[in-house]
């Protein structure tokens, strides 16, 4: 596939994800938070996401200024990068469905927030970071520059790195042996893997 093409679609891609969580965002700010963690490394690590996956991505779909990093895309590459975004899409879709309200994009819990152990979460325990991942693994696939297709693995791979055990952690606080019972039974992002 040509760059330009492999360019469009990540950004039918990317358009296709925000299309799936505006909804869900608009609907988050409508519950209070009640327990909120580390707000200004939440704050930090958006805008390194910001970054990641965003603009410096867009600098490179809408601009030159990044080809001096270019190379070649591989012929599989393209085709590689639709399935990934595609998976990432359905799961990141499946995974708002199922959380529902208890959705929210930083380190808090709602008011009213239930464990969610059925649908995609009975086989996987935070299904969005896995869409995050497949959804980076494919900015790498589609975005054939050395600085806008891999700094999304960056970004999300530091922010994971933070953010997870700060996660598990806070709703260990909150659900007790309700969650610890869940995460015996369930594995953090491969089903049946890790």
């Amino acid at each position: 596939m040509d760059t330009l093409t492999l360019k469009v679609l990540f950004t039918v891609g990317f358009l296709s994800a925000w299309a799936i969580r505006i909804p869900y965002q608009k609907q988050n700010k409508q519950h209070k938070a009640v327990v909120a963690r580390q707000v200004r490394q939440e704050q930090c690590l958006f805008v390194l996401i910001y970054l990641g996956m965003v603009l410096l991505p867009f600098l490179y779909v809408f601009s030159p200024w990044l080809s001096p990093a270019d190379y070649r895309p591989s012929v599989w590459a393209g085709a590689l990068g639709v399935i990934l975004f595609t998976m990432a899409l359905w799961l990141l879709w499946r995974a708002h469905y199922d959380l529902g309200k208890n959705w929210s994009p930083t380190l808090e819990l709602r008011e009213g927030h239930t464990l969610i152990s059925s649908g995609i979460y009975q086989h996987i325990r935070h299904p969005m970071y896995s869409a995050f991942w497949l959804w980076n693994g494919a900015q790498a696939l589609l975005l054939p520059n050395w600085i806008a297709g891999l700094d999304g693995l960056i970004a999300f791979g530091l922010t994971y790195l933070l953010r997870i055990s700060q996660e598990e952690q806070m709703l260990l606080e909150q659900f007790g042996d309700g969650y610890r019972a869940y995460m015996q039974r369930t594995k953090r992002l491969i089903p049946y893997l890790f």
